[in-house]
């Protein structure tokens, strides 16, 4: 039997094993950084498999080796643990524990898939040279992201290449999908105090209306994607949440404004974020108030590897079939895995979970997200044959 036979048939084995795994972490949901208890339960899971050569990383991570049958390269495979602030909707048998705290964007699904890729490589590890470095990896969803924290504490020294899988809502279930070069954006947050002078709304003319500043400033900033901005350069400009506390005859004395900027190219990103700056503060000191702007810099862009990538989609064919690879577009969401992407070569692919006839069809970060669990085996097992090849077997 072909090593690729052995890990498809070790992932179909072992898919009702996989699944109670994804219940229990699903079941134990825990926010970013605070993964103790997940991480207690994924090191007594690979101690149970026979791997006890691993180490804590980042306070709740986790790094774990599996070595073949020689030396050779050493490749990473990364999943997140951590979960989001949502309250999961009521019904489902393993839904979260935690009130409040639910696996809304599948990083309970990632740490599965890893540790059935564990489980597969460990049991074929006569078969393959190299070595494989698992890394769970807390606070995805938090920055500065527990990739950097990861990396400062030397989780990926020697490691020459790294890959990484996220679930996809959009793709079925079966699929998977692939993109070479720039692929995901980078994220930073901004938040911007308008100060103004406040009073009654029937007396606008002694009032400096911080709600009418904003406003311009709001719309004027458009400008700096729709006009400054290199057309050929994907540039995102959103405001999500604008507090202006007064009434309907009060004006406030300020508002309190937060949105994200996102894009694909580190210098406009870097010339984009100062005319934000520039312009808002100008805006308003023009109206007579003023505007306090503070960028809280977030994860950069992602940028998969060339070679690796192109590699990992043919092999993903081989494993699959070529009509269940999907090429991706660009997506302006942010991870990071962007982090590694910036230390060595690096791929960052999608596993399809999307299932219409059951109903599975809501998208990340939401109350009902969730995914066929048909996606396990393809996950644990597509992670382990990339490994395996992506170390010349």
């Amino acid at each position: 039997m072909s090593l690729k036979d052995k890990i498809k048939q070790r992932a179909a084995q072992i898919h009702d094993e996989i699944r109670a795994i994804r219940h229990h972490i699903h079941q134990n949901p825990e926010l970013s950084f605070q993964e103790y208890e997940t991480q207690k339960f994924i090191e007594q899971q690979l101690r149970d498999m026979g791997i006890t050569e691993m180490e804590r990383k980042a306070n709740t991570g986790i790094v774990a080796y599996i070595r073949g049958k020689e030396n050779g390269k050493v490749t990473a495979l990364r999943a997140d643990m951590d979960a989001l602030p949502i309250q999961e909707v009521e019904g489902r048998s393993y839904g979260s524990k935690n009130p409040g705290v639910m696996h809304a964007c599948g990083h309970d699904v990632h740490s599965t898939s890893l540790l059935g890729a564990a489980k597969i490589l460990n049991e074929t590890k006569a078969d393959w040279s190299g070595t494989v470095k698992l890394l769970f990896q807390p606070g995805e969803e938090k920055m500065p992201g527990g990739a950097s924290l990861m990396i400062k504490d030397k989780a990926i020294d020697g490691v020459d290449s790294i890959i990484g899988q996220h679930v996809m809502p959009l793709l079925p279930v079966g699929t998977v999908g692939f993109r070479s070069g720039l692929y995901m954006a980078s994220a930073d947050e901004i938040y911007m105090t308008v100060k103004g002078k406040g009073g009654h709304g029937a007396m606008p003319q002694f009032n400096i209306d911080p709600v009418l500043i904003t406003a311009q400033i709001l719309t004027s900033l458009q400008q700096i994607v729709s006009r400054s901005a290199n057309p050929i350069i994907p540039s995102v400009l959103s405001f999500g949440k604008v507090i202006a506390n007064g009434a309907t005859n009060v004006i406030p004395n300020e508002v309190n404004i937060e949105g994200t900027f996102r894009t694909l190219d580190e210098k406009w990103r870097a010339e984009a974020l100062k005319k934000i700056q520039k312009m808002a503060e100008g805006i308003a000191e023009s109206m007579g108030g003023s505007c306090e702007v503070k960028i809280v810099h977030g994860y950069p862009f992602l940028k998969n590897d060339e070679r690796l990538s192109a590699d990992a989609k043919t092999w993903a064919q081989e494993y699959l079939g070529a009509d269940k690879v999907h090429d991706l577009d660009i997506w302006m969401a942010a991870e990071d895995f962007s982090y590694y992407s910036q230390e060595m070569p690096a791929t960052f692919y999608r596993l399809g979970i999307r299932n219409e006839e059951k109903g599975i069809v809501s998208s990340v970060h939401t109350p009902n997200f969730d995914i066929d669990e048909d996606a396990l085996p393809i996950g644990a097992g597509l992670m382990a044959w990339l490994a395996v090849k992506e170390l010349g077997n």
